[in-house]
């Protein structure tokens, strides 16, 4: 049975193609003349590969597979087309699609004509059944109204609750100490600080949104929660694995986007009940108690900070929609705790790397907040965090150059339109791009580009954002987006990130990177952010 219904599969997909086909040939012909029309030039276009067209995405899925997705893509544009060339038209089968790395082009787009683009079906497609309809994954006026709700949340002071996060430094600090402790010389045993990292950013993404904690760090702090008659108590103990696995099926069902249909889906909608039951449990606990949630979880967990900051507290007094207090709060647990665990980790892998750079840091982060002291709070105020060492920043920016934790980003036209460059033999022309055509941009690619960061474009240097009175950036860096759709949260990521490396920097004098081989290449692991894919192997000592 299984083979009979293979079998129509692969027909269907054939007589669709053969379909296809046919229509792009009268496509083609019309958009060369539009183009012709509107004084634009013919774009490189890159050869087809393989059966049927589909060697390209093959050759993609295999590269991400092998944790070398973001390096695939400039070798394929510098080995197939030129170094020079930085905008080119890709064919897969029976469409074809834009690849660009030109930071003009990429302003175009995210800035000074975006009524001409939105994020594509696909990322709604793929994404919704796993987030709902939210902030990162609605178009048009869905995402408007997203927008108008989410935004006015990431502008209070009290989003980068310092408080919250020190709470969750110690339970990462405990988690070390428990299972890496230091030994006599004051070394820790090697490991892996990816999943710490991981797990804390997840504790405190729950606690910030919901008000309770997972605790995945420390499962022994999670407190008793209420019964709410009808829904089942949220699965504390795998939200984190349903959200990996649930994110691994929407990467798979993004890359192949219109023959996502081909996937089994019963496993990914598994984890996609899962995650939503997690949500939909403290959504109903906030609907039923209404004004008295707070005082519910204060009583409930014993912190009573004053003013305390609830995000989905604060959603619940603009609407009472529970599918969209279940998606929108989805969206913000995805992005606050996938993409700022994987900066975190870059940073230290990279400092692990480069101790000359890891001593400066530390010696600067000493003379303003001073050394570790478990016994006394740390002291350290968000403006204080924000301004006083601009050298975190610079770490922070060249840890986001070298490894973007969003490697590549996407738009596609909603009407003809027109990019800067692009068309012509050398790429500078203006170039047409029909209603519908979908525009890749591959982050890491932009910032690979030695004639837009040097020489040393491939050297870790945070010295690089500091010369010249400080480095200025337009579109060529855009790791949280650009534009009217840049990352509500990079704030809150930012200080997040500042806050660990601080305090860990505090508390241990010197980092040693523990990966064997200690000269392996660095490998991305991309599901929607991007992780190393080899983790974040170390060993610390403490001071």
């Amino acid at each position: 049975m299984f083979l009979f219904a293979l079998a129509v599969a692969a027909a269907i997909c054939v007589f669709q193609l053969a379909h296809s086909l046919q229509r792009k040939k009268s496509v083609r012909r019309r958009n060369d003349e539009e183009a012709a029309r509107l004084g634009c030039s013919p774009a490189c276009v890159m050869p087809t590969k393989g059966f049927l067209g589909f060697g390209r995405l093959v050759e993609s899925v295999k590269a991400t597979k092998a944790d070398r997705g973001p390096q695939y893509v400039v070798e394929a544009i510098d080995q197939e087309m030129g170094k020079d060339v930085h905008t080119c038209v890709v064919p897969i089968a029976d469409y074809e699609l834009i690849v660009t790395r030109d930071p003009a082009n990429v302003q175009a787009m995210l800035a000074s004509k975006a009524p001409d683009w939105d994020v594509g079906e696909q990322r709604n497609a793929s994404w919704k059944p796993l987030f709902g309809s939210g902030v990162f994954t609605s178009r048009g006026e869905a995402w408007k109204h997203s927008r108008a709700l989410v935004r006015p949340q990431f502008t209070k002071d009290q989003i980068n609750d310092l408080a919250l996060i020190e709470r969750h430094v110690q339970q990462l600090f405990s988690a070390i100490d428990r299972s890496y402790g230091a030994g006599e010389k004051g070394w820790t045993a090697s490991f892996d600080l990816q999943p710490l990292f991981y797990n804390m950013t997840l504790d405190i993404t729950t606690e910030l949104i919901y008000g309770y904690s997972v605790h995945s760090q420390n499962p022994s702090e999670r407190v008793e929660l209420p019964v709410i008659p009808g829904y089942e108590p949220p699965d504390r103990e795998n939200i984190g694995t349903h959200m990996d696995a649930g994110k691994a099926w929407v990467e798979t069902r993004g890359a192949l986007w219109k023959y996502r249909w081909l996937l089994p889906t019963r496993e990914f909608n598994a984890h996609c009940a899962a995650v939503h039951k997690y949500a939909e449990w403290f959504v109903q606990l906030r609907l039923q108690r209404g004004d008295k949630y707070l005082a519910g979880i204060q009583s409930e967990t014993g912190l009573t900070s004053p003013g305390r900051y609830i995000l989905l507290d604060e959603l619940a007094k603009l609407t009472q929609d529970p599918v969209e207090l279940r998606s929108q709060t989805l969206n913000i647990l995805t992005a606050g705790r996938d993409t700022t665990a994987s900066l975190i980790g870059w940073v230290f892998y990279f400092l692990a790397r480069h101790q000359v750079v890891f001593n400066k840091l530390r010696e600067q982060i000493l003379q303003q907040f001073g050394p570790y002291h478990p016994s006394q709070p740390s002291g350290i105020e968000f403006k204080e965090l924000r301004d006083s060492i601009p050298y975190i920043n610079s770490v922070v920016n060249e840890a986001l150059r070298m490894a973007p934790v969003i490697p590549l980003n996407e738009r596609v036209a909603v009407r003809d339109t027109v990019l800067p460059r692009g068309g012509g033999d050398d790429g500078n022309d203006p170039m047409f791009v029909p209603k519908g055509t979908q525009v890749l941009i591959p982050t890491y690619a932009m910032t690979r580009r030695d004639d837009i960061w040097g020489p040393d474009v491939n050297q870790f240097r945070p010295e690089r954002w500091e010369e010249n009175g400080g480095r200025k950036f337009g579109f060529e860096f855009i790791p949280f987006g650009g534009g009217i759709r840049q990352c509500l949260g990079q704030q809150f990521a930012r200080t997040k990130t500042a806050y660990v490396i601080v305090r860990l920097l505090q508390r241990y004098d010197k980092i040693e990177n523990a990966q064997e081989p200690a000269d392996a290449p660095m490998r991305f692991h991309h599901t929607i952010e991007n992780r190393s894919g080899s983790g974040v192997q170390v060993r610390l000592h403490e001071a």
